[in-house]
């Protein structure tokens, strides 16, 4: 006599395999802390209309990507890893060079009078083929240059570094060093600079 086998019961399997699908997606996390941080302007009136802002090139340092993620920063090549103080020595303008952004004298709270250069921009273009990482990479290198900078002066005025200021002082220094970095339009820039 044949020997009747048991049959497995399958109509709760699709139960069962949501179940374990919402439980992971639940427990699962993500790592939010990629990408880019910015505060964006606030959208125009429907009744205004864009304007052209004419930007002098002295206050204009310009840095871009091409296809193979190398640097053109103020039409000259320069590796990543210079880029950081080559955009701190831009912002500082620490001795005044005509090239560079105009300097203005203004009187600050809790730092009293000094001199910055509050019209320069950092203007970044990428090839529509840039790596993204490349392009990470870059950002990360011009916010580092304002981060330092803005840490050296409270090191200078405050004895602290930036993180340890309160918000007020926090504040002042992010005056002094405004982080002004505009995003072009991805290009094809092509294979060369």
């Amino acid at each position: 006599m044949a020997r009747k086998l048991n049959e497995i019961n399958a109509s709760s399997m699709a139960d069962i395999s949501f179940l374990l699908l919402i439980f992971f997606l639940v427990t699962t996390s993500m790592n939010v802390s990629t990408g880019l941080t910015r505060r964006l302007p606030p959208p125009l009136p429907p009744d205004q209309q864009p304007q052209d802002i004419d930007i002098n090139k002295r206050n204009l340092f310009v840095v871009k990507i091409n296809s193979q993620n190398q640097l053109l920063v103020q039409g000259e090549e320069l590796d990543i890893r210079d880029l950081k103080e080559k955009a701190k020595e831009f912002i500082k303008n620490a001795a005044n060079d005509p090239n560079m952004p105009a300097k203005y004298q203004k009187e600050f709270d809790l730092i009293g009078t000094m001199e910055y250069t509050k019209e320069h921009v950092i203007s970044v273009g990428n090839d529509v083929d840039t790596q993204y990482q490349a392009y990470i990479d870059v950002q990360n290198e011009l916010v580092a240059a304002y981060n330092e900078l803005r840490n050296e002066l409270a090191q200078d005025k405050f004895g602290k570094s930036f993180e340890e200021c309160d918000e007020r002082q926090q504040k002042v220094l992010q005056e002094v060093y405004p982080q002004k970095i505009s995003e072009a339009e991805p290009k094809n820039y092509g294979g060369g600079k």
